[in-house]
């Protein structure tokens, strides 16, 4: 006789206890399954991490030039690059595309394990160029007190010399700006100097014209004169003409009178009429009258020999002061003195006003140093240094979460085969009561 005794229904959490139990149990059992799965996976990392190539990271540091490393350049007062300036214009030199394209493509000895078959020169670089370089730069809400910086970070994989490459790119950056600062440093000074030399001739060219245009207000001064005084000569000569011939025809009427009077020798009207009275020639008189004596008294022999004179006469300049003095003043207009020197200068930059400043300038641009493969437009703060160990694979922590997951593989295991398990157990039909 067979007894069947029921056990009484127990609650969800009894049941829940029980199951959790019989799990516990199950993967004690399957203790092995556990383990080899995690063996296996701490395998799989292990050859992993053995057999991956490590991955290194590297980093240069650079900070903003000593003050006396752009002092010449700024104190040239052609360019003006503050140390801020240098820093950013450095930053962009190393975050341009070109410039790394071009130190890719004039360094292939470099970068030589990149080159890959089927992949031109700038697909292996698009590759490198995207996921390698890094430039860090601080944030713009940065306070002041802070002083900027530029970071730039390499990826490389250990096939890569990537100190070389990281330090050897920021040169060559450095070297390109320098390139660009001389090479905007000499156009700065070849314009200004042909603004200068443009100001210059403006000068000479006023100069020349102010020249002519003083020898041309001179030589029509003098002409102006010569002519005056030409004109005053030519009219003083014919006033003196018309007096000469204005006493001749005096002459002639004295001539006549005293002629008709019987007067040969100069007398006067007071002597005549003695004469004519009888008086005694002892008898010595003053006359003294307003009037003064007509001509013809002066008697035939001296009006005749005036008037054969001035017959004789062929120039009357003499008689007048004022000639002389006329044609000493047209003699003097002949040449122009001040005119003269002026045709004769030779170096007429000489006498330019206002461009002794401009001269001075032209000298001190002309004696700038353009070369400027000596400039420190940054300071390198720290260059790039071999790392001492890989970014990754991190192997400690790759074989850890390996084991954590074989531990968790292992026991979803388990759990699948005990769940299968009990299902089985629970659709297993019942025996038969004996």
């Amino acid at each position: 006789m067979h007894l069947t005794i029921q056990q009484p229904p127990q609650g969800r959490k009894v049941d829940a206890e029980i199951d959790l139990l019989e799990l516990i149990h199950s993967f004690w059992q399957q203790k092995k399954l556990i383990a080899g799965t995690v063996v296996i996976t701490a395998l799989v990392a292990l050859g992993y991490v053995w057999f991956a190539q490590p991955v290194y990271q590297t980093s240069t540091l650079l900070r903003p030039a000593a003050i006396n490393e752009l002092d010449a350049l700024n104190r040239s007062q052609v360019y003006t690059l503050p140390a801020a300036d240098a820093l950013l214009k450095v930053g962009l030199a190393l975050e341009s595309y070109e410039n790394r394209l071009n130190f890719f493509r004039g360094h292939p000895d470099l970068f030589k394990p990149l080159v890959q078959p089927g992949r031109t020169l700038e697909q292996s670089f698009e590759v490198f160029n995207r996921d390698a370089i890094t430039l860090v730069q601080p944030a713009a809400n940065k306070t002041n007190s802070e002083s900027p910086y530029l970071r730039l970070e390499l990826t490389y994989p250990a096939s890569l010399d990537g100190v070389a490459i990281l330090n050897g790119f920021v040169e060559y950056a450095i070297n390109n700006q320098r390139e660009q600062v001389g090479a905007d440093l000499k156009v700065i000074i070849s314009n200004r100097l042909r603004e200068l030399e443009t100001q210059i001739n403006a000068a000479r060219t006023g100069y020349l014209s102010e020249k002519q245009g003083k020898i041309a207000t001179l030589v029509e001064a003098d002409s102006l004169q010569k002519a005056k005084l030409e004109d005053e000569l030519k009219a003083l000569r014919l006033q003196l003409k018309i007096e000469r011939e204005a006493r001749i025809q005096q002459l002639d009427e004295a001539i006549s009178i005293a002629k008709s009077l019987g007067i040969s020798r100069p007398t006067t009207p007071s002597a005549m009429a003695d004469a004519a009275q009888g008086s005694s020639s002892r008898l010595v008189r003053t006359e003294i009258t307003s009037q003064s004596i007509p001509l013809y008294f002066m008697g035939t022999q001296a009006l005749q020999a005036e008037r054969a004179a001035l017959l004789k006469r062929t120039t009357d300049d003499f008689t007048d002061n004022r000639i002389s003095q006329i044609r000493k003043n047209i003699q003097l207009l002949e040449v122009n003195r001040q005119v003269e020197m002026l045709g004769k200068r030779t170096n007429e930059d000489v006498f330019l006003k206002d461009i002794e400043p401009l001269r001075a300038e032209v000298v001190r641009l002309g004696r700038l140093n353009t070369d400027m493969s000596h400039l420190g437009l940054v300071s390198i703060d720290r260059k790039a240094q071999m790392p001492t160990d890989p970014i990754k694979p991190k192997k400690a922590m790759i074989v850890a979460l390996a084991v954590v997951l074989g531990l968790l593989l292992g026991l979803t295991i388990a759990t699948v085969r005990f769940l299968i398990q009990r299902r089985q157990q629970g659709i297993r039909p019942e025996q038969p009561p004996l």
